[in-house]
């Protein structure tokens, strides 16, 4: 998969989804002196300045003293590290060619292992192994600080592979070649300085790259303008252009498909986050005409040998019928090439239930298609017959978060004696049941579990409820109440709200070994709210909360923490909130808004000035989702919410704790730094930590993530009346 591409996905920090937020430089961008009189706070903005790290490192010994001397911390740090660590932890493999790969952290490994087995081996309780690369032999022999980024390999040998190594766990990334056969990267061989880089495989001689040639090659958002051509032997310099983008575009990238007989590059010009422009060129032909493809901007689109799948976003109108958003398109790619719009109606959302974002996988001969039904995971099964596609809800466990995703290798020329044609992967999680991982075939109700991971915590004992709050229009906003054993509505329960409500991401059940480890065992409540912004409900949901109308994911998330507070699961002395990236523009924004229902927040990795959000590292990408601060009629909407223009003195707002990191690389740590110095001027009382590696993931090793989920959890416990 394209670099650019990956960037784009959901990024998980400690089981639950942060903002998928495309990356840029680990600088402020844009000329501030004409806020520097309005801002006494800018200097923080310099993420690696003397005087700003000084701040931080201040700041961080604080609340070190603090919270480290809370009794709950030194436990909850062990425990959690000792969980992450575990052998127990499920190995999950991807397929290339006839091996598995799985990527694998613990004690002996904190930087991690790639390596590899047949399924045959994966399917004991202790599989063998080859490993691949040592991640932290090769930090050690570099003296680099070397985080996995990814691997992409040429197909069907995987003889060759590009692996992104990220140093400190930052997004950009250095990309090297390297020889699966003799395990060692190739000398000479293809090698991108650390950039935000996009690339993909032409041939075994030829990539397809964007990166940072240089001035004019990136676009404001950080991310590469240009792709070209590169030839193997031949400095990037002379790579010959294949297409350029905007200025003000969020990236360019391509997509190699290389299915034999079906062999097509398609030009991905992101104009926004949610929109892009679609080309079609020959493959390994960069000389050859390219054509626009006439589909909606806003679909996500799919090809898969002849066929061309389009999910929409909005509602499309096509051989003068309508889809509406949310649904799932067919046609053949050459009947579509020639002008042909009559396409195959493969998935319909309802009000309850609709298609996953990204929701879409393949086997050889029928689609996979990932759902939600009032929250909760499920499958549909689809497959032509006789030239009509048949849908077929597949049969899994309920009120659970599931993904399948097709094992069907049709890059080989043999593919169609693939063993694996009509199988995939599945895993499955709720609450309170631990992940399990299966094999399972179209058309069969039986799946072979290949590994379970063991209950991290007692779960005996807990329930797990649905239920709706009213928002301030009205809508119902669902959310899942997890209780631990012997709670009960008596309005004392130390209870932790969750939210996100941006970027079409969804909240379905997750089983957290963090918050299992942690925050259930010690007798805490734990909610999680459905808001519009997110996609639980497909892409009116979203759409019902971007820009001028994002107001209502603070609404929606104030009319939870008053459901939860009425049904005395808690009350405002006990209720702490949480949130990271643009969950954490929300819980900053909802805290300002609505202080007397709080006692306690956690604002981790946030977006908070939102004046200045788009000239800071990628924030130019995410417009889209927020507006335009410049435009004067779209400031007048994100000021009324922006925290960082609205926290004020004299107010009694709840205890709060900033948490970011030096090396985020997505959303700008100063966006942190800044509120939490204008807040501690201000009087409030605001700890503050920054961890030097970790992106915007928070941290780069387990043991990181163990240390900072102490801090937090110790914070929340001491502030929300936990014993």
């Amino acid at each position: 998969m394209n670099k650019t591409l990956v960037s784009l996905v959901a990024v998980v920090f400690t089981g639950m989804f942060v903002m998928p937020l495309f990356a840029a430089d680990t600088v402020s961008t844009g000329d501030p002196s004409a806020a520097i009189a309005e801002d006494p706070y800018l200097w923080l903005e310099d993420v690696q300045g003397e005087k700003s790290l000084t701040w931080a490192r201040e700041r961080n010994a604080v609340s070190q003293a603090v919270l480290e001397t809370v009794p709950v911390f030194a436990d909850m740090r062990a425990r959690l590290l000792a969980v992450l660590n575990s052998r127990d932890q499920i190995p999950y493999v991807s397929r290339r060619g006839e091996l598995f790969y799985n990527f694998w952290r613990d004690a002996a490994n904190p930087r991690g292992l790639w390596r590899r087995t047949t399924l045959a081996e994966y399917r004991k309780p202790e599989p063998k192994w080859e490993v691949v690369l040592d991640l932290d032999a090769l930090a050690k022999s570099e003296n680099e600080n070397w985080v996995w980024g990814g691997s992409s390999c040429l197909s069907p040998k995987n003889e060759r592979c590009l692996i992104w190594l990220s140093r400190g766990g930052a997004d950009a990334t250095v990309v090297r070649e390297f020889d699966m056969t003799t395990r060692s990267f190739v000398k000479d061989g293809f090698f991108l300085p650390e950039a935000k880089s996009g690339f993909d495989w032409v041939d075994i001689n030829t990539l397809y790259v964007g990166t940072d040639f240089g001035p004019g090659s990136m676009t404001k958002s950080g991310y590469p303008r240009v792709v070209k051509a590169w030839k193997r032997g031949t400095p990037l310099s002379e790579a010959r252009v294949v297409f350029e983008g905007q200025d003000s575009d969020v990236s360019v990238q391509t997509d190699v498909y290389r299915t034999p007989g079906f062999e097509r590059v398609i030009i991905n010009r992101a104009t926004d986050f949610f929109h892009r422009e679609r080309y079609l060129m020959r493959a390994g032909d960069p000389t050859s005409a390219i054509t626009k493809l006439d589909l909606p901007t806003d679909a996500v689109v799919l090809l898969r040998r002849e066929w061309l799948f389009v999910q929409t976003k909005s509602d499309y109108v096509a051989d003068k019928k309508s889809y509406p958003a949310g649904a799932l398109l067919a046609i053949r790619f050459d009947d579509f090439l020639k002008g042909g719009r009559k396409f195959d109606l493969l998935f319909e959302p309802t009000a309850t239930i609709s298609l996953a974002r990204d929701g879409v996988s393949f086997t050889r001969d029928h689609v996979l298609l990932n759902i939600l039904d009032q929250v909760a995971g499920g499958l549909i099964e689809v497959s032509l017959v006789d030239g009509q596609w048949i849908s077929r809800r597949a049969k899994v466990p309920a009120l659970g978060k599931l993904s399948a995703s097709g094992l069907y290798n049709d890059f080989a020329r043999d593919a169609k004696h693939d063993p694996y044609a009509n199988s995939y992967l599945l895993r499955y999680e709720d609450f309170v049941t631990p992940h399990s991982f299966y094999l399972g075939a179209v058309g069969s109700g039986n799946r072979e579990l290949l590994k379970s991971r063991k209950h991290i915590f007692d779960a005996e004992g807990m329930r797990v409820e649905q239920d709706f709050a009213t928002s301030k229009d009205g809508a119902r906003i669902p959310y899942f109440v997890v209780w631990p054993k012997g709670a009960k509505a008596d309005g004392v329960n130390p209870t932790l709200l969750y939210g996100y409500g941006g970027f079409q991401i969804s909240q379905a059940p997750f089983y957290s070994s963090t918050y299992g480890s942690g925050w259930y065992r010690q007798g805490g409540v734990l909610v999680v709210a459905n808001i519009r912004g997110g996609g639980e409900f497909g892409p009116n949901w979203h759409q019902a909360a971007m820009k001028a109308n994002k107001q209502r994911s603070y609404d929606d998330f104030a009319a939870v923490a008053e459901a939860v507070i009425a049904k005395k699961i808690t009350s405002p002395g006990h209720l702490g909130i949480y949130g990271g990236s643009n969950g954490g523009l929300l819980v900053g924004a909802v805290m300002l808004q609505r202080p007397e229902l709080f006692a306690a927040v956690v604002c981790s990795v946030p977006l908070l000035d939102m004046k200045r959000y788009h000239t800071l590292l990628a924030g130019n990408s995410w417009m889209a989702e927020y507006g335009d601060p410049d435009k004067a009629e779209e400031w007048a909407w994100i000021s009324k919410y922006s925290p960082y223009q609205n926290v004020k003195q004299g107010v009694k707002y709840p205890k709060v704790l900033f948490t970011t990191s030096t090396r985020d690389d997505r959303v700008h740590p100063g966006h942190a730094r800044k509120m939490a110095a204008k807040m501690l001027d201000q009087g409030h009382e605001v700890l503050y930590y920054e961890n030097i590696e970790g992106g915007h993931s928070g941290a780069a090793n387990n043991a990181q993530r163990a240390y900072l989920f102490a801090l937090e959890n110790a914070f929340l416990w001491k502030n929300l009346g936990g014993k």
